[in-house]
């Protein structure tokens, strides 16, 4: 209540944000955990920090770097600081940790090893590399598929580890530990670097060159970070570097939003366990909770709290609304995919026969691989479509009506 009736409140900066909300994004000079709950705002309150910062004079628009997972994050956040602030973004640091690892490299190219013009190999290019490496090393692709193998070197560099560093156990291992080794050979006499490569250079650089490190953590006064919960071992290790922690000096501080209950990307490198690291090595005495939801009604938040309950070794916190309770929360358990997709064309017909506007369906699922079968129903059933951030399996004419958007 001090908060909502002080000067600071009465900011049109801050405007609408609720107490917790305001909170972090006034905080002072420290590193501080944000636990962000689905749906809780967490986007808004980085960009609201961000401009706060700099709208207060504690730090230049190039004097803090903020990192996102996408470039389409990095985009918004740079939108939606432009409409709080009259000022030019363009020199502003702001990007995914590629992004912006790239940029530093591209900078200081010679203290990092690399051609002034080093290109960067993706995924299906990497992959290329790796068949042609693999084919002049003779070494059996059925024993070693080439995907294994590109798995297994990005899986090295996320950790931080270059080949030499890499423990074999068996001749599988020491083979594939050789192919990494040559591959990494192959990379520097053509000049070019994957994405893994990026960070992990980058990170190098830093560690073993005294000026540029402190030419960046005299630079960058405060660091943001975008789903914390995403980071994986090296990502954690840079930013550490870059915010001088552990060091004679430290002064820059880090505020990381995540939430340790959407961590899925486990199998992507992902490690949950960088956000109990993070409040132990910066010495996090109070974590912020963004415990508010703005998506859903409280049926669906009472469920969805009472599974991620079971999570162990949580930091807790317990969504709300104040939207209402809404609908109940209905399971339908299908005894197959084509009996599941029969049951949303029901369920739409039943809503439509109601009143409800096709254009105002959406059906979510988890992965493209579903899309086929429920494309199918769609198409039997007669009810025209859209697929938004996929590809369509079948062909289907664009009716006479409103479409019915998938998601």
């Amino acid at each position: 209540m001090e908060i909502q009736n002080s000067p600071i409140s009465q900011d049109p900066l801050l405007a609408g944000l609720n107490d917790k909300q305001l909170e972090a994004v006034t905080l002072p000079h420290q590193s501080a955990l944000i636990l962000a709950g689905a749906g809780s705002g967490k986007t808004r309150v980085l960009t609201a920090r961000i401009a706060w910062l700099i709208q207060t004079g504690q730090v230049s628009p190039t004097g803090l770097l903020a990192v996102t997972f996408t470039n389409k994050a990095a985009k918004e956040m740079l939108t939606r600081i432009t409409a709080s602030l009259p000022i030019n973004t363009r020199g502003m640091w702001v990007g995914t940790f590629h992004g912006l690892c790239n940029r530093l490299l591209r900078a200081h190219y010679r203290e990092a090893g690399l051609p002034q013009s080093f290109q960067i190999l993706d995924i299906a290019d990497q992959l290329s590399v790796i068949k042609r490496l693999m084919k002049l090393m003779n070494v059996d692709d059925e024993k070693f598929p080439p995907k294994q193998v590109q798995n297994f070197i990005n899986g090295c560099k996320d950790e931080g580890l270059r080949a030499h560093n890499v423990e074999v156990y068996d001749p599988h291992s020491t083979k594939m530990r050789e192919i990494f080794e040559e591959y990494d050979k192959q990379c520097q006499r053509d000049g070019v670097a994957d994405f893994a490569e990026l960070l992990l250079r980058c990170y190098e650089l830093l560690g073993r060159d005294a000026n540029i490190r402190q030419h960046y953590q005299s630079r960058f006064k405060y660091i943001l970070v975008d789903e914390f919960q995403d980071t994986n071992q090296l990502q954690y290790l840079w930013l550490k570097l870059l915010t001088g922690q552990g060091g004679a000096s430290q002064h820059n501080c880090m505020f990381a939003v995540g939430d340790d209950d959407q961590s899925i990307y486990g199998f992507r490198g992902a490690r949950v366990g960088n956000m109990r690291d993070f409040e132990k090595d910066f010495n996090i005495q109070h974590i912020v909770k963004l415990e508010e939801n703005y998506r859903s009604h409280s049926n669906i938040l009472d469920a969805a709290n009472a599974i991620i309950s079971h999570n162990t070794n949580r930091l807790g916190k317990n969504l709300w609304t104040s939207a209402g309770a809404g609908e109940p929360v209905r399971v339908y358990d299908a005894y197959n995919d084509t009996d599941e997709a029969q049951f949303i064309v029901d369920e739409i017909k039943m809503l439509h026969c109601e009143g409800t506007s096709l254009g105002e369906i959406a059906l979510l699922y988890r992965s493209n691989a579903q899309s086929r079968i429920l494309e199918h129903a769609l198409f039997s059933a007669n009810l025209p479509y859209r697929v938004y951030g996929g590809l369509r399996f079948l062909n289907v004419l664009k009716l006479n009506t409103r479409w019915l958007t998938c998601a």
